[in-house]
C-alpha cells in the first residue's frame, strides 16, 4: 500500500491552527501567524479553501487558496520537514486544485521564490508556467515568479490531478 493512501485530507479546522502555525514557522522565512490562519477560517467557502493532510497522529501539511472569480490563487503549501520529499505537497496541491475546480475555479496562479527550485519543479508538473516576475516580492527582497495554469476545469486537467495525486482515492475526513 502506498504510504500516501492512508493520508487523511480534510478542511482546516480551528483545532488544527497550532499545528499549521508550527509547520508554517519552520517552512517560511516570513511565516504567517496563527491569527492570520484563524482569520482565514472566518472567511466564506466562496472566498477561501484551506485543507490539511494528517497521518494517524497529527497534521503534517497544509495548503490554501483564495478565489477571485474563476481564478484560484494558491496562497500557501507547506509540509512538516520530517516528511518532505515524499509526495505530500503534490497530493495536497492536487486535492486543493480538485476542490477549487468544484468551487468554480477555472485558472490557477501563484507566486514562488525564484530560488525555490523544488517548488518550481512541483508546480511545473501541474502545468503552472511562468508569466512574469514580481520584483522584491518577499520581505528579504527576493523576486517571485508568477505562475499560471489555465483551464484547470477541463477533463484533461482532472486526469492530470488524479495522476499527480498518486493515490487510488482521497480519504476525506
Amino acid at each position: 500500500m502506498n504510504q500516501l493512501d492512508s493520508l487523511q485530507v480534510r478542511e482546516l479546522a480551528e483545532a488544527d491552527l497550532d499545528a499549521v502555525a508550527e509547520i508554517e514557522s519552520v517552512s517560511n522565512e516570513s511565516p504567517w501567524s496563527r491569527s492570520l490562519f484563524a482569520g482565514e477560517l472566518a472567511l466564506s467557502a466562496e472566498e477561501r479553501l484551506w485543507i490539511v493532510g494528517a497521518d494517524a497522529e497529527r497534521v503534517i501539511g497544509f495548503a490554501g487558496a483564495m478565489f477571485v472569480g474563476g481564478d484560484v490563487h494558491v496562497m500557501n503549501v507547506a509540509v512538516t520537514p520530517a516528511v518532505r520529499r515524499r509526495g505530500l505537497g503534490r497530493v495536497l496541491l492536487a486535492e486543493l486544485l480538485r476542490r477549487s475546480v468544484a468551487n468554480g475555479g477555472r485558472h490557477a496562479t501563484l507566486e514562488v521564490r525564484e530560488s525555490n527550485e523544488a517548488a518550481i519543479e512541483l508546480y511545473r508538473r501541474f502545468r503552472l508556467g511562468p508569466v512574469g516576475i514580481r520584483n522584491s516580492y518577499y520581505p528579504d527582497g527576493e523576486d517571485a515568479l508568477i505562475l499560471w495554469a489555465h483551464d484547470i476545469d477541463s477533463p484533461s486537467y482532472a486526469a492530470l490531478l488524479q495522476k499527480l495525486s498518486g493515490r487510488s482515492g482521497v480519504i476525506d475526513g
